[in-house]
């Protein structure tokens, strides 16, 4: 009786958002997409000026060196085998900028799955949820984050300026996920703002539908 209580219910909510008439299909969840991407936030030791000045310091000197090592990765299997290959240099490229730049802060590593917010890149906004990352935790990692994608590689399109190369953004995303999986985390296309309420509550209904399913 739950399970059908359950099954009504969703489609009523389906229904509800018009979910019929969307392209996009349940295959496509934050789930499916954050299962081809890899994150990269660089957290600072806290929320001073000194601090998030240096955690950036530490982000360019990083990403200089992981751009040649990453730049032509296929796929998140190759770019995880590459970081992990590399974790060492980093860490020695991490302590090095925080000695040269005064501190004595510790600094670590990790490469892990973990609970983020909702974040946008440019034309990208990732739904909150459960995601690969690469993270560089400097001292008490109190601090604001600084964040990319990693793969694709999205973190290395002129990190000097720190801007966001839409275009490229855009075609390498395509690259990885798949239409409907884009069409997920695609912001470029609402025009008023309740096509974006619609955007953002899009993510809560196929999340919703994929969790009633695994009930049958």
């Amino acid at each position: 009786m739950k399970k059908i209580i359950l099954f009504i219910l969703s489609v009523f909510i389906l229904i509800g958002f018009g979910f019929s008439s969307s392209s996009t299909s349940v295959s496509a969840s934050q789930e499916s997409i954050s299962n081809k991407i890899i994150r990269f936030h660089v957290i600072a030791n806290s929320d001073t000026d000194a601090d998030q000045a240096l955690k950036l310091k530490v982000r360019d000197g990083i990403l200089s060196y992981l751009s040649l090592k990453l730049k032509d990765s296929k796929s998140i299997e190759e770019s995880k085998t590459i970081l992990k290959n590399n974790d060492a240099a980093v860490l020695k490229i991490a302590k090095q900028i925080i000695k040269e730049n005064g501190y004595s802060y510790k600094v670590i590593s990790d490469l892990s799955r973990e609970n983020f917010p909702v974040k946008s890149y440019g034309p990208i906004t990732l739904p909150q949820g459960n995601y690969q990352a690469y993270r560089i935790i400097i001292g008490s990692g109190k601090g604001r984050n600084w964040w990319c994608v990693m793969f694709p590689p999205l973190c290395f399109v002129d990190i000097t300026k720190s801007q966001v190369a839409i275009s490229k953004t855009q075609a390498d995303m395509k690259k990885v996920l798949t239409d409907d999986e884009y069409s997920l985390v695609d912001n470029t296309v609402p025009s008023t703002e309740k096509e974006k309420d619609t955007y953002v509550i899009k993510f809560k209904v196929v999340e919703l539908f994929d969790e009633i399913f695994k009930l049958f």
